[in-house]
């Protein structure tokens, strides 16, 4: 399977999956650390995948998305996760 199947299969096989430096239980950035908060403060339900851990599935989101930086949310399908656009419709500040 190549990384561009594997990613569309995590995209549409969860209704929300979040493309992370580090884990849910221990985020390597701080940007993917607040997203992990704000996801667990509204009580959603998500798989966690770490970019760190292949360089493959690193560039491959980027390229999948056409957007260059991690951490990155999907939901249903569909990229929705900028932490600025998840703050401001969570009501959640930025850190």
């Amino acid at each position: 399977m190549s990384i561009e199947q594997f990613i569309d299969n995590e995209v549409k096989g969860n209704d929300v999956v979040l493309f992370m430096k580090g884990t849910p239980q221990a985020p390597m950035c701080g940007f993917s650390g607040q997203i992990v908060q704000i996801l667990d403060h509204i009580g959603v339900t998500y798989k966690g995948l770490n970019v760190l851990e292949s360089d493959e599935l690193r560039t491959g989101i980027k390229s999948y998305s056409n957007w260059p930086t991690i951490p990155q949310l999907y939901v249903k399908g569909e990229m929705g996760g900028k932490l600025h656009a998840l703050a401001l419709q969570t009501g959640t500040p930025e850190r």
